[in-house]
């Protein structure tokens, strides 16, 4: 497979976590620097992750991995996305959607990083290098969450309501489109 090949396949599996970095964005109050760089790290190092995994246990689990990974992907990202759509209606605590808490952080990164596995997966069968494509995708969705962690903090900006609701929506319907794909499929 070709760099920009791989590039191509980076940018595709970097949209789902593109996607949570926006979402984050928008509920983030007062954005700095270490706060995008903490959820791009961590989605971006899921992402690299998970093909070596899917990689590493294509010959034991892989029908089976196949056969689930977009419900624990929708099911992650429903139950983090109703969280946030409900935390909005309540009075105002500190147990409001905080996608710079850890637990919540290794959730998102786990649910958009489900397809990356099923990826590594099939790379097994091409019998391709796994490293290198495994740190350009990392690299990748670093990069574009980065980017898209500050983007929703600016369109944030531009909107008063409460912005957890459309971060909610938007996972909901990322982990609706991600099963509804892979039933159709």
């Amino acid at each position: 497979m070709e760099l920009f090949d791989i590039g191509l396949m980076g940018t595709g599996l970097a949209a789902d976590a593109c996607a949570v970095s926006l979402s984050s964005g928008l509920v983030i109050r007062n954005i700095k620097f270490n706060k995008a760089l903490k959820i791009a790290l961590v989605l971006g190092i899921f992402q690299a992750i998970m093909p070596l995994v899917g990689w590493f246990t294509s010959l034991s689990f892989r029908e089976l991995l196949l056969q689930i990974n977009h419900w624990i992907a929708f099911g992650l990202l429903a139950i983090v996305g109703i969280k946030m759509i409900y935390e909005t209606f309540q009075p105002d605590t500190e147990t409001k959607f905080n996608p710079l808490d850890n637990y919540t952080l290794m959730g998102l990164a786990i649910a958009t990083s489900i397809d990356a596995l099923a990826v590594g997966l099939s790379l097994s069968v091409l019998k391709m290098s796994i490293l290198s494509t495994a740190a350009a995708i990392g690299i990748i969705t670093f990069v574009l969450s980065f980017v898209s962690v500050y983007l929703g903090h600016k369109w944030g900006k531009l909107c008063k309501f409460k912005l957890e609701i459309i971060g909610g929506i938007i996972l909901i319907f990322l982990g609706s489109k991600i099963l509804i794909t892979n039933l159709i499929a």
